[in-house]
């Protein structure tokens, strides 16, 4: 985890034109429960990057800090083409933040919700197809990702074709000694709707949950 100087402005705000590290913030992407991500530019290369930052309340707290960098230690652990990449992890004074590559395109969520364009099966196969090969490479690893749900496949274009990008590691749960660390027996991590009963009971979980 990398440490980086106190960032410009109050503790927790972020604007547009906030400098962290090395990359100026100029559109904010999406919100969520934990946290917001954003736009932003290296200072000097000219390179955009996504940034996602927990909010000022999360990063307060140790446990979710150390949960929100295994994260970004998950993704590049698996290292897989259909899973979005991230490029660093810091925590500032008052904030903790990850980098991650710039996805253009949409989630598989707003895909679907488009009235009189819902997708054709066999564009949804294709796109499915390609989170079972994500999955398949992270259970490969001893992965499981725990919060396989529309919001976290996003759909971008390449060579004129769908490519899935598999989003947010935050409660994956790993196969390696210090995992029960993060996650306790009966704990239930995820989302309500996309879960299967036995994570929704707090049980055991493996690949099979995911899929």
């Amino acid at each position: 985890m990398r440490k980086a100087s106190p960032p410009s402005g109050p503790p927790g705000e972020i604007r547009l034109g906030t400098v962290l590290g090395s990359y100026r913030i100029v559109a904010e992407l999406g919100a969520g429960a934990m946290g917001r991500v954003y736009r932003a530019r290296h200072v000097r290369l000219g390179r955009e990057v996504a940034i996602k930052v927990l909010n000022p309340e999360h990063a307060a707290r140790r446990d979710v800090v150390e949960r929100f960098f295994r994260e970004a230690r998950v993704a590049n652990e698996i290292d897989h083409p259909h899973i979005v990449e991230v490029t660093d992890f810091v925590e500032a004074p008052g904030r903790a933040y990850l980098v991650m590559e710039l996805l253009e395109g949409r989630s598989l969520r707003d895909l679907v919700r488009d009235r009189g364009a819902y997708p054709s099966i066999a564009r949804l196969r294709t796109i499915l197809a390609q989170v079972c090969e994500a999955l398949h490479a992270a259970h490969g690893k001893g992965v499981i990702h725990r919060d396989l749900k529309p919001d976290n496949v996003f759909v971008v274009e390449r060579g004129g074709a769908d490519f899935a990008k598999v989003l947010d590691f935050g409660v994956a749960k790993l196969a390696d000694p210090e995992d029960h660390k993060a996650t306790t027996a009966g704990m239930i991590l995820g989302t309500p709707s996309y879960m299967s009963p036995e994570q929704a009971l707090g049980r055991e979980v493996d690949g099979r949950t995911d899929v």
